[in-house]
């Protein structure tokens, strides 16, 4: 097994039977195998694209079959998945390939019989895609959009009340375009321009990002990020735009007190590092050891000298009293759906139940309100999720700030880049949207400790 299909097909099974995230099982996939550049170019393009059409896929191949896609194997069904996907949307590969290496694929998983009916599907699915009658948005609206722009009817009814229908059809279309690489220039060891200069050749289309100082996008990369020169010389981090301003937000300053609560693999410490230009005291916080050990490599790279990992967990304030009043500055990018990153982890939308939201709300609201002890009076806590979702958004504010008085959200704005008064609404809040802005959605606050 080590071509770009097969082993397409053997991530997506596991995706199915597993808990993990895409991300999670790439990073193991990483380790064991190396493909060419075009065999990872076709890999990426068929497990992503995939995923981001599931929902559409699957309605072709339930108009198209006599058994019920419930009843069908879940390893067919990823072949038949994998296949149509090259029919529709992969114009490069002819109809004939896509059906026969799928055809393969499903003698080796369902026999001959499992091989046949793959055929049949495919076959008949290369004549009659186009003209099959998909629901008309025009006319029938949640559901219509669900199967036209492949995502759960549920996540669709839910954006149309907060966003509208017409924004909510933009949204899923802005989401389903496969994004730009995003990058943020280390400002230790460059600035942008500089970073640019060396990166033309690694990659095509380089932008400078409209509103983050020291971004960068741009997409068909010549290698992988971590073959990159500039990489292994810390000259960046992978790091969205969005994600770049909830640091500017934050605005820590050279000799601060700064704690990344939930700091992750760093990207954002790195942020703050480079902003506090290596002076003053980072606290790094994770429950997840391996996190915290891929973090302190990260700021080595980085060559960001001023970060202290901790290993602890902020859901128990039992374990945080030694910090009561110490921080100037803490950064709570709380864990949550991640509703607002579905365009560069597509698996997110099919795996996320709506009953959870709530569950990340009470968990959120419990984070906020046990770091709320470690500020320093006139001290200043960004709270930052990627998600769309008013639960994990308005409404954890709105409670906390009823629960803690002595808070309130700060509104000053005028040491960030002027694009952030486009991003800010009348209550103080900052939201982001592909759609709107082409960067993740992100939604962030920043509150201040009054007394």
């Amino acid at each position: 097994m080590n071509d770009a299909r097969s082993l397409a097909l053997h991530i997506l099974n596991k995706l199915d039977k597993s808990d993990k995230t895409l991300d999670n099982l790439l990073e193991e996939f990483q380790k064991d195998h190396l493909l060419s550049n075009r065999e990872r170019a076709l890999f990426n393009a068929l497990v992503y694209g995939v995923l981001r059409w599931k929902g559409r896929l699957d309605w072709i191949i339930s108009h198209l079959s006599k058994l019920h896609i419930n009843k069908t194997k879940s390893e067919v069904l990823n072949i038949l998945r994998i296949g149509l996907f090259q029919i529709i949307y992969l114009s490069r590969i002819p109809v004939s390939a896509a059906v026969n290496t799928s055809v393969e694929m499903a003698k080796q998983s369902a026999g001959e019989r499992g091989a046949g009916y793959v055929n049949a599907i495919l076959r008949k699915a290369s004549r009659e895609h186009e003209t099959l009658p998909y629901p008309d948005i025009t006319e029938e609206s949640e559901y219509a959009i669900s199967v036209n722009k492949s995502f759960p009817e549920w996540i669709i009814k839910r954006w149309i009340k907060l966003l509208g229908k017409s924004q909510t059809i933009e949204l899923c279309d802005a989401i389903n375009e496969i994004p730009s690489i995003t990058i943020r220039a280390n400002t230790l060891k460059t600035n942008r321009q500089d970073l640019v200069n060396c990166m033309e050749s690694d990659v095509r289309n380089i932008r400078l990002t409209a509103c983050s100082p020291d971004g960068l996008a741009f997409s068909n990369p010549n290698k992988s990020i971590h073959e990159m020169e500039t990489f292994k010389n810390g000259l960046f981090q992978v790091q969205d735009e969005a994600a770049q301003l909830v640091t500017l937000l934050l605005d820590p300053r050279s000799g601060d007190a700064v704690l990344d609560a939930c700091a992750g693999l760093g990207g954002k410490t790195g942020h703050i590092g480079q902003l506090m230009k290596n002076s003053g005291k980072i606290t790094a916080l994770d429950i997840d050891k391996e996190k915290l050990d891929k973090l302190n490599r990260e700021m080595e790279r980085l060559g960001i000298t001023n970060v202290t990992s901790v290993r602890d967990d902020i859901g128990n304030p039992l374990l945080l009293k030694d910090y009561y009043g110490h921080f100037d500055r803490i950064l709570l990018d709380a864990p949550c759906s991640n509703m607002g990153v579905i365009r560069r982890n597509p698996d997110v939308k099919w795996k996320l139940q709506e009953k959870n939201l709530v569950r990340y709300k009470k968990r959120q609201l419990l984070f906020l309100d046990n770091l709320a002890n470690l500020l320093k009076p006139s001290g200043i806590i960004v709270y930052a999720i990627c998600s769309t979702e008013p639960e994990e958004n308005e409404e954890v504010i709105k409670e906390f700030l009823i629960k803690r008085p002595n808070f309130g959200i700060d509104n000053n704005m005028l040491y960030l880049p002027e694009c952030f008064g486009t991003l800010l609404n009348s209550r103080g809040f900052i939201k982001t949207y592909p759609h709107l802005n082409n960067m993740d959605s992100f939604f962030s606050v920043r509150l201040k400790r009054i007394m």
